[in-house]
Formats: structure tokens, sequence, C-alpha cells
């Protein structure tokens, strides 16, 4: 064996060992908060999934459809502490909760921002899949950007796509970066794939959650489209004098909604709402408030690299 050879191995040695400390420093700094949270129905019987602790008075986030309807909810901590638990709210469009419990001495995560992801960033996702609790996957992020339909029909769009291996159980568990921050909420997979599961942005997750902190639920403005955030061409950005380099592609649009009824097809582009600039989906989200429905709306896109304007009506959004 050279002495490059054995330089390289060595290297090898100590890129591997740096991940695995990674995974390993990610796995002690979030895991106390990481919860198994099991479920009675009284149509589907027992049930679970995971969740994790937001706060130190025992705010837990997870999925909608873990605790939807549930008439019992019980959360499990990782050293075996059961609490019964309250649900605070839920919104099915996101595929979001929280529940409360009220327990001593809980460690909340550190939220982080999943804004500044990029394909191929090193995520670690921890649950609880078939109940075998505080289960720890690493993989990367697979894809931004992508949509997925919730539980209850509606598009998610904006979702994380990863290849941390995620099973049944491991819904409303986080997803990790490396520095231990959380930056989605692992919500589901494609059967019978492997490798390809889904996450909703933790930026997302925080505006709901605090609607649902607030409120119970989520009051928001229904447009009826499906979108894809995209970048625009840098022509069209400078031939209409655009804000941002950004938008929404619309992908699909919705069977009698608003969007259909206002003229929206599938594959304009979305880059204002009300003279608000639309850079991302969040961005229209934030748009599509509770005093948005019902009242009359400009929607600006762009088709076929026109820029147009489209009057349009938001109903309430109902899951």
């Amino acid at each position: 064996m050279t002495t490059q050879t054995i330089s390289q191995s060595l290297t090898d040695e100590q890129l591997l060992d740096s991940y695995s400390r990674t995974v390993t420093g990610v796995a002690e700094k979030v895991s106390p908060a990481v919860v198994k949270i099991e479920v009675q129905h009284a149509r589907r019987g027992a049930g679970g999934g995971s969740g994790f602790i937001i706060s130190r008075d025992g705010y837990i986030v997870t999925n909608s459809h873990v605790v939807h309807d549930a008439n019992q909810i019980e959360v499990v901590l990782i050293d075996g502490r059961r609490y019964p638990a309250e649900l605070i709210g839920d919104d099915p469009d996101t595929d979001l909760a929280v529940v409360r419990v009220d327990a001593p001495e809980l460690t909340p995560v550190v939220l982080g921002d999943s804004a500044t992801l990029k394909p191929g960033q090193v995520v670690v996702a921890i649950g609880n899949p078939y109940g075998f609790q505080t289960t720890i996957t690493a993989g990367i992020v697979s894809a931004l950007g992508r949509s997925m339909r919730s539980q209850s029909g509606r598009l998610i769009d904006g979702v994380i796509q990863t290849d941390a291996v995620l099973n049944p159980g491991n819904s409303g568990g986080p997803l990790v970066n490396s520095r231990g921050e959380v930056i989605g909420v692992n919500t589901g997979v494609i059967l019978p794939a492997q490798g390809i599961c889904f996450a909703v942005p933790v930026n997302t997750a925080q505006r709901v959650i605090g609607l649902l902190m607030r409120d119970g639920k989520v009051r928001r403005g229904y447009l009826g489209v499906g979108g894809q955030n995209i970048d625009l061409p840098r022509r069209l950005v400078r031939h209409h004098k655009l804000p941002a380099t950004t938008a929404v592609l619309v992908v699909t649009v919705e069977p009698d909604s608003p969007a259909r009824d206002a003229g929206v097809h599938e594959g304009d582009v979305i880059i204002a709402f009300n003279g608000e600039t639309v850079g991302d989906i969040d961005a229209l989200h934030r748009l599509l408030t509770a005093t948005a429905i019902g009242v009359r709306a400009e929607l600006t896109i762009l088709r076929r690299g026109q820029k147009a304007a489209v009057a349009i009506t938001p109903e309430e959004s109902f899951p």
C-alpha cells in the first residue's frame, strides 16, 4: 500500500468518524425531547406515532393524522413516564397538531430555519417506528419544494423530501439538521418505494403551531391551487421589473374552486396577491389569512411569459 493510499484511507476513516459523531451528537441532544404518542379511536381502535416537546410547559408537536378525532391521547417520555395529553388543536391541511401534557422536567427542542436547507444536506430523523421508541435514522435532504396530499385531501406544498428512513410510527417526529435543530416534522412515506420520505418544513410548522396554540384551529383562505416553488428566468424578472426572482408555479387547479372560477390554469406562475409579492408558497399562505376569506382580491400571474391579473375571491378552507 502506497503512502498516498494510506493517507486517503485515513482521510476516509476520519470523514466517517466525523459523520458518526455528528449523528450521535444530534441523537443525544434531541432524543430527550422526542415522545411516543399512543391514541385510542372509537372506530379505528389503538394507534400512535411520534412527537417532540417544544416548550418546558408541556406543548408537543405531532401530526394531525396521529391525534385527529382521538378519544384518548397518552404521551410516553424517553424515561418511560406516561402522561395523559390534551389536544390543543390540529390542522389536517398541513397535517400538524399540538397536544399538551402536565409534566415536570421537560426538555424542549431547538427550532431551526428550513429556509436555509439545501439538497444534499445531512439530516437525522428520530421517532418510534412500529413502537420501537427513539429510533434514529440518518440521510440527506433529497429535494425541496415537493407537494403531497394530507389526510384531508388538500395538498401540502413546500414539503421536504428526504431519504432518512421513515416507517409507520415515525409520523410527527422531528427531522433535524447537523446542529441538532428541528427543520421539519416527519409526516409521510411513499410505499412500497424506499428512501422517499417527507417532512413539513419547520417554518410552516411554526406559523401553524402559533395559531393552534392560540385558537385551536387554523382559519385560512382557500384558492384551490397546488403549487411548487420555482426560480424565475432572469429575462422575465428584468422585463417585468419583478421584485423577486422566485415565484409559485401552479401545478394543479382543484375543480369548483375559486382559482378555477377565476380562470387560473395549470402552468400559470403566481407572483403577487393583492399587490403583495409572492416569492414562495409560504408567502402565499401567509397572505391567505382569515381576513382574506370572502374578500375579492387580485392575483397577479405570469402566463406564457406575459403578466396578467385575475380577480379571485378566497373561500374558507374546511378540512
